[in-house]
């Protein structure tokens, strides 16, 4: 049994071990504690979803970077725990404190990232890992500040009124639990799509501070005295001047960062409901840059060189019925409807804001020559691999795959031998299908995967390349993983059902084609690494 406290002298300074004196009933107190628990736990989960998301977008490699910020930051909870056990005798003080400093850090840690991602990435050397840096230095401090609440969350609830600990634990986890749920689905439902991550991260911020100030220095003033009152408040403030002043800069913030990773030459930069896409050039002879949350997709300087390799080869026997998966820009539709044989086009885009911009930005529909435009092309909204579960019937000549770089993890589904199932399923007798496998020459392993996946899955394949221009450093987000000044390359593989892999015709797009015996070392070594037991690659060397 808890023995009741006696109460404090007039005069006296507040002990931790008496009962608050709140300006409330204690039922009521009891609520706006777990109140500000349910609106803590909501903004704590929103700065991990953000870092995450943030860390995806402009570092790359979606599972890597969660399980770092997810790793670290509860690590960082557990040390912020036991370092609230000193906080304890000044609860309310100490709970004011850590709100303000975690609105102030969480709040800017998206604007911070950005920064140092847009201003010093480039630079190469050392700095190239500054983002990496950074967002770690954010998930151990996020956590630790996190990690403090709780302890002093518990102290407080005690404080009104003394319960056993388990029940209270209870009370406490059950607020904090919905409110991370209630955190969670508004983080990519509300903020994201309405605010963006920058000012979604300033108002998450401004919720945390107001909620944790109007807790101590409403309901537990009387536990502080004049300096930390005054403290409290004037901190308070000056966090929210802080989030408020980067609210009013962030638009202004946000297209400098952007002209500083994606070049002055930015006309379109547009968040769908699948991905950002932002477009550099297109217009006054300027060539087309096209980025797909943050990677290029399309480099106008050698872009049709690629469409070229990937269409004209899987073109080259019976093609009246052509299917394309992803391809949303419209440019390998342009390169099948060369082809005026072709009497329809089924090209399958899971992003209906990339095919708008196809058919209607002057710059992007001038480069694929208002292809989707075209009576013989088809546009289909959905997800590539539940398209294909769907259809049925031996429909198309050549199948397409025009989708993400298989070395992105959000895209192996589409490098997999289900995937490739399910096309062998929609091919007629005597079909082809052409995969973009990535590049030989820095990722041959992904590669020679991705060959042994349509083995695997029925194909018999032939393995090509061609290599593009030596475009040194690259262009935007992509820079920060070291780029190399070796000219790069797109591989592919041309696939047919059954054991025979189907010849290489190009017909009146034929380029010059390097004997075997003459393959480069980059070619070799390639070869060296394969694991499916295929012939060398064929080394193709584009007409112009």
């Amino acid at each position: 049994m808890i023995e009741p406290h006696a109460p404090a002298p007039p005069g006296a300074p507040p002990s931790w071990t008496s009962p608050a004196r709140l300006p409330v009933r204690p039922g009521t107190g009891r609520f706006l504690v777990l109140a500000c628990v349910f609106v803590c736990a909501a903004c704590g989960l929103v700065y991990e979803l953000e870092l995450v998301a943030f860390a995806s977008y402009l570092i790359g490699d979606s599972v890597t970077q969660a399980s770092v910020v997810l790793s670290v930051m509860v690590f960082a909870m557990g040390i912020g725990s036991l370092g609230a056990k000193r906080l304890r005798c000044h609860a309310a003080a100490g709970f004011g404190a850590v709100e303000s400093a975690l609105a102030l850090v969480g709040g800017c840690s998206a604007m911070a990232l950005y920064a140092v991602f847009a201003w010093t990435a480039g630079w190469g050397g050392v700095w190239a890992a500054g983002p990496r840096c950074l967002l770690v230095a954010f998930s151990l401090a996020i956590g630790l500040l996190v990690g403090a609440e709780v302890p002093l969350l518990m102290e407080l609830i005690q404080r009104i009124r003394r319960q056993d600990a388990g029940g209270a634990v209870a009370d406490l986890f059950a607020a904090d639990y919905v409110g991370a749920l209630v955190g969670g689905l508004a983080f990519p439902f509300l903020l994201l799509p309405f605010l963006g991550q920058l000012t979604g991260a300033l108002l998450t911020g401004t919720v945390n501070v107001v909620a944790g100030g109007a807790l101590v220095l409403g309901l537990f003033r009387r536990d502080l005295g004049r300096r930390a009152h005054w403290t409290l408040l004037l901190t308070g403030l000056a966090v929210l001047g802080v989030l408020a002043s980067a609210a009013a800069l962030a638009g202004d913030f946000e297209r400098a960062a952007r002209r500083a990773v994606y070049g002055t030459d930015v006309r379109v930069a547009v968040r769908t409901d699948v991905q950002e896409v932002v477009l550099a050039g297109g217009t006054r002879g300027r060539p087309l840059d096209l980025f797909l949350d943050g990677r290029l997709r399309v480099d106008g300087r050698d872009e049709r060189r690629y469409h070229e390799a990937l269409v004209h080869p899987a073109l080259s026997g019976p093609h009246a019925r052509v299917l394309i998966l992803g391809g949303g820009d419209g440019l390998a539709a342009r390169e099948v409807l060369r082809h005026r044989d072709v009497r329809r086009l089924d090209l399958v885009e899971l992003d209906p804001g990339l095919v708008q911009l196809a058919r209607h930005d002057p710059g992007l529909a001038a480069v694929n020559a208002h292809a989707l435009a075209d009576p013989r092309v088809r546009v289909t909204t959905a997800d590539a691999l539940g398209w294909l579960r769907r259809t049925r019937g031996r429909a198309y000549d050549v199948v397409i795959s025009d989708l993400p770089d298989p070395g992105i993890t959000a895209s192996t589904k589409l490098y997999s031998q289900e995937f490739y199932g399910l096309a062998r399923r929609v091919l007629a007798p005597g079909g082809r299908l052409v995969v973009h496998a990535g590049p030989v020459t820095t990722r041959p392993r992904a590669y020679w995967t991705v060959a042994a996946t349509l083995r695997a899955a029925g194909y018999g394949v032939r393995p090509y390349r061609v290599p593009g221009h030596d475009s040194g450093f690259a262009a935007g987000p992509d820079r920060s993983t070291g780029a190399s000044r070796a000219p790069h390359d797109w591989g592919f593989l041309l696939a047919a059902p059954g054991r025979t892999p189907p010849p290489l015709r190009l017909g009146a797009w034929r380029p010059r084609t390097l004997d075997q015996a003459r393959l480069t070392a980059d070619a070799r070594a390639a070869e060296r690494t394969r694991v499916d037991g295929l012939p060398a690659s064929t080394l193709v060397h584009p007409r112009y």
